[in-house]
């Protein structure tokens, strides 16, 4: 983990000075803080009982790479970055896709669901480079999920402050979308947790239920503080941010020459 965390900070260092994408020093302490909830939320103890001892452990180390790191890291990223690692097709159409809140939350809910049934925990706890897929996996979803929020892609969806607030308390909801069948669920359902008495002193359905709050809480309070946030800018005035950035027209040009060129070859 160690090793892997220093690449990418080499590899952040080496991209962000200012011989290519020079990022702020305000950008460089968030990356930074990023890279260090991610040790916290992989490293011992959180980590190993995340892997194999409680469902819990397992929760709270996803809000944290979900709603830390993944804003972190997004904020961090100077915008000339963001628009060169975009400017390919593919890309591009994928992120102005995932930018659209109801496609993002679709996202966030159809895969955040699929890697916490039992199954796909068990096959996570299995193997420490499998371990490393998932966890990669959540903060990529957690990106999908800031993405509307932040705008950060050029020529992208931009939400006013309302509607960004209104969209981080729907998106507190999938968030947390199997939190209800962990609480009232009468047995626990994830056998490939063990350990949970012997280590922590509760019971596998303690634990799970446990999990279930502790999933509903810690993703309501962050985010519906942070939308009640973006709702009092909205009542100052601040309804939007700037719309128009260079960019932004660099990028609609690019698309305009994509749309030109297949224009041309279909006429061909």
């Amino acid at each position: 983990m160690w090793v892997v965390l220093a690449g990418i900070l080499l590899w952040y260092a080496v991209l962000t000075d200012r011989h290519h994408y020079p990022a702020r020093a305000a950008q460089r302490a968030r990356f930074l803080g990023a890279l260090g909830l991610i040790a916290v939320a992989w490293g011992w103890p959180l980590g190993d009982l995340a892997l194999h001892v409680s469902l819990s452990a397992l929760v709270v180390q996803r809000l944290v790479l979900i709603l830390a790191v993944a804003p972190l890291a997004l904020s961090a990223m100077p915008v000339d970055l963001v628009a060169a690692a975009s400017r390919p097709f593919p890309i591009d159409r994928t992120v102005v896709a995932l930018g659209h809140p109801a496609v993002a939350i679709g996202v966030v809910f159809a895969a955040g669901t699929a890697t916490l049934l039992p199954g796909a925990v068990a096959w996570a706890s299995s193997d420490v480079v499998h371990g490393a897929l998932v966890a990669v996996m959540t903060v990529c979803l957690g990106v999908v999920l800031w993405l509307p929020v932040f705008g950060a892609a050029p020529a992208t969806r931009r939400l006013s402050m309302v509607a960004k607030g209104g969209y981080l308390i729907a998106g507190s909801l999938v968030v947390t979308s199997l939190s209800f069948v962990w609480i009232f669920a009468s047995h626990p359902l994830y056998t490939s947790f063990s350990g949970q008495y012997r280590i922590l002193g509760i019971t596998p359905l303690l634990d799970q239920q446990l999990a279930g709050f502790v999933a509903k809480f810690g993703a309501y309070v962050p985010m519906w503080a942070t939308a009640f946030v973006l709702f009092a800018k909205a009542g100052d005035g601040e309804s939007i941010e700037p719309v128009l950035r260079w960019v932004d027209v660099q990028r609609e040009l690019e698309r305009a020459d994509r749309r030109a060129a297949g224009a041309a070859n279909a006429r061909r």
